[in-house]
């Protein structure tokens, strides 16, 4: 214990700092935001804050990288991205301590999480197939037509606390694989990850000025929100902040894609696989702590049986897990980002009480034998929740798991429709002809089918409906380069004087 706490004293005295121009850059605002160590509820780095003003100059400073890079052929661009492919995997204990340190997250969890953000990198190292153009040949006399994809310049990227390492991977690897220069501005909670991955970056060839990492807060949002030097931008996030972000950028003629906020649902049919089910929500529901945009927080259950069948699965399940710091090999489930999160979801917590849903299983109180002062919050279960709860409407951001009871398949399916989150959803039956309705009725961006979590691979791309996701572009894959990258037809001819007859010398007397 003594030397924990001596540890603690040392990272409670560590100023971070930004990535600018491929250097390690001190704050110059005098501001300074606080960053925890969850499990042990403690703060253990300090991180800047950076002013308008420095914004800006690395904006200037990702401007004057853009016309090298961009002109810099897509084979040498992935070229960079297999290299820092291969740092991201040589460096994978370093990236998940950096995660797990200042999110409280497993080691696994975090490792798993880098994994997803690795294969967007993968995916952009195939960059030069993605960027070729359409050709048709002879569409007149003489003439013919073809189409190419280039990038726009300066484009940004304001990353989430739930996964430091992922979402930020969805971003700038895309985006600089296409020849694009890139500001990052991650969550303050904990940027250490990001800026890790920058200095990776540099290691893996990639020209000084073209990823810079920028620490702040609103200042630093909105100041790439309005410099007219920021062509697009990229959002992941809640859907108050996304929504501000979209319009403010789009006013200032910017393009945006900012993915918010989500509800997700698990319908449960009374002829699923009900040890099946229970496994899916044990890992959907709690996994992370609930912090991802992607976590299942509402079961609906079509009729009794699934519901009351599922609760029982799921208690002693509950009963075995593991909560703990990550420094722990047999832990779990991890506290939540800060004491403030905490007190937030605990809050939640009591609100569904007051609005009469059942109290299964509190997770409030939870205590960590070692981790005393830890932000923990255990494992809840709602169930006989109405849609006009705020633990219904609401994302909670936390591991509250709330089960609603269908009298029906049609009533469960409207339910899910008429909800304003329109992320992520999943069904579990063993009927194909109710998947495959269910698949294309649903009005959700993503759809698992047995699968709780349906994150599409990095060659496809992510995205909701509804207020889940607002611009017209998904993020990654196909979707993302679209979205990096604008697009440029050429019409060409080229006149033959065999053919035409034109006289291309001249003569005395003649037509010049």
């Amino acid at each position: 214990m003594k030397q924990e706490s001596i540890e603690i004293e040392k990272l409670h005295y560590e100023k971070l700092h930004h990535f600018v121009n491929g250097q390690k850059t001190p704050g110059q605002s005098g501001r300074f935001g606080d960053i925890y160590n969850p499990a042990l509820g403690v703060v253990v780095k300090q991180v800047p804050l950076a002013s308008s003003a420095e914004v800006r100059q690395a904006i200037g400073i990702a401007q004057d990288a853009f016309p090298e890079w961009a002109a810099t052929p897509a084979g040498r661009r992935a070229q960079v991205m297999f290299s820092f492919r291969d740092l991201i995997k040589s460096h994978m204990d370093e990236l998940a301590e950096a995660v797990s340190c200042e999110h409280g997250k497993t080691l696994d969890d975090a490792k798993g999480s880098i994994t997803r953000g690795l294969e967007v990198v993968e995916f952009a190292c195939g960059i030069s197939q993605m960027l070729k153009g359409e050709h048709s040949g002879s569409v007149a006399r003489g003439v013919d037509c073809w189409s190419v994809r280039q990038p726009l310049g300066v484009c940004a990227g304001i990353t989430p606390f739930n996964f430091p390492a992922m979402v930020p991977m969805w971003m700038f690897p895309v985006a600089i694989a296409c020849g694009n220069t890139f500001v990052l501005k991650p969550s303050e909670r904990d940027p250490s990850c990001s800026l890790l991955l920058g200095e990776l970056m540099k290691q893996a060839g990639l020209p000084d000025g073209v990823l810079n990492v920028m620490n702040g807060d609103k200042e630093a949002v909105d100041t790439l929100l309005t410099d007219g030097r920021v062509q697009a931008l990229s959002f992941v996030g809640s859907t108050a902040i996304g929504e501000y972000i979209y319009h403010t950028g789009s006013a200032h003629n910017k393009r945006v894609q900012a993915l918010c906020g989500a509800k997700n649902h698990m319908v449960v049919m009374p002829d699923a696989d009900m040890d099946q089910a229970a496994d899916a929500v044990m890992g959907a529901a709690y996994g992370s702590a609930g912090e991802r945009c992607m976590a299942i927080s509402v079961v609906v259950s079509v009729g009794d049986a699934p519901a009351d069948a599922l609760i029982e699965k799921l208690l002693p399940k509950l009963d075995a897990l593991k909560m703990g710091p990550y420094t722990h090999a047999d832990s779990e489930m991890g506290p939540v980002i800060n004491p403030q999160a905490k007190a937030r979801i605990e809050g939640y917590i009591e609100k569904g009480l007051e609005e009469g849903a059942t109290l299964v299983r509190d997770g409030r109180g939870t205590v960590v034998v070692g981790s005393e002062k830890g932000c923990f919050v255990g494992a809840t279960i709602f169930d006989h929740v109405k849609t006009n709860m705020s633990i219904y409407t609401d994302e909670i951001f936390g591991p509250v798991l709330s089960i609603v009871r269908a009298d029906s398949y049609d009533q469960a399916v409207k339910m899910i429709n008429q909800h304003e989150y329109g992320n992520g959803v999943a069904i579990f039956t063993r009927d194909g002809d109710a998947a495959r309705d269910f698949a294309n009725r649903i009005q959700i961006g993503m759809v698992g089918i047995n699968v709780p979590i349906p994150v599409p691979m990095a060659f496809h791309s992510f995205g909701g409906w509804k207020r889940s996701l607002f611009g017209d572009h998904a993020i990654h894959g196909p979707e993302g380069v679209r979205f990096y990258t604008r697009l440029k037809t050429i019409t060409s001819r080229w006149p033959s004087g065999i053919r035409s007859g034109a006289v291309f010398n001249f003569k005395a007397g003649g037509e010049h």
